[in-house]
């Protein structure tokens, strides 16, 4: 009975109170914000000039394609002599060139000299000849002959690096990693030559060749055979520039490094 009392005088109390002080609550009002506006963003199209060195030099990170390049290339009197260094199937980066020689920087003209001593270093010993003879720096061999799935493994580009600071001018495989074969169009440093057949087992190491890029054949003259290259296609002219960089300056794709 007191309780009910109790909580009775306190509802009156309450009651009065609030009857003498009323507030009515202020509606929930979000404050105004003032939202910016901006000109609407105009985007000139692409010259179709720039758009057409783009689509080439996108071209050119792709694979070898089967079928010859549509533009004037300036590969079609190149050719390359001398003696063929023969290797086998899934040559990979690793036997390429060694993880322990990546920190030869090769824009350093010292150390891109020392990485080309490591060429084919990590090759096993079942061959017996040598890349690279040992206190040498360069190989005698201008022509490295594979068979299929070249460059495989890592993505180094010190892969390709190696090859053409050791003299090497071109490879000839059955097949070819993909990143193996964009990074030397990339780099510029080896033509990476598709051949129509297992040439790796009919060519030996020491055998005298000559690839001529216009004909799209190698022609082993210690044998006396022929055998049909693939076209290199649009990258042809990338390399023959000096890699992709040095190809973009050229065609105006960027500024030259004189400007």
């Amino acid at each position: 009975m007191a309780a009910s009392l109790s909580y009775a005088s306190y509802s009156a109390t309450f009651t009065a109170s609030s009857s003498k002080t009323s507030v009515s609550p202020s509606p929930l009002v979000p404050p105004s914000i003032k939202v910016p506006t901006f000109s609407p963003l105009t985007v000139k199209p692409l010259s179709s000039t720039f758009a057409s060195h783009t689509a080439r030099v996108i071209a050119t990170l792709t694979h070898a394609t089967s079928t010859p390049s549509a533009t004037p290339s300036d590969t079609s009197a190149t050719t390359f002599h001398g003696l063929c260094y023969v290797v086998r199937d899934n040559i990979d980066t690793d036997q390429i060139i060694p993880a322990e020689y990546l920190t030869l920087v090769p824009s350093n003209p010292a150390e891109y000299e020392k990485l080309g001593s490591y060429a084919l270093i990590g090759l096993p010993s079942s061959y017996a000849t040598r890349f690279i003879e040992p206190n040498e720096t360069k190989t005698k061999y201008s022509i490295v002959i594979g068979g299929a799935n070249f460059g495989c493994g890592s993505s180094r580009e010190h892969a390709p690096v190696a090859l053409g600071a050791a003299g090497a001018k071109a490879v000839v495989a059955e097949s070819y990693a993909r990143i193996f074969f964009r990074n030397s169009v990339a780099t510029g440093e080896v033509y990476p030559l598709e051949s129509e057949g297992r040439i790796c087992e009919e060519c030996r190491t020491g055998d005298v060749v000559t690839i001529e890029l216009g004909e799209n054949r190698l022609i082993n003259h210690t044998t006396g055979k022929e055998y049909k290259l693939k076209p290199i296609g649009d990258a042809g002219p990338v390399i023959e520039a000096g890699g992709i960089f040095a190809y973009a300056r050229k065609t105006g794709m960027i500024p030259s490094q004189s400007k």
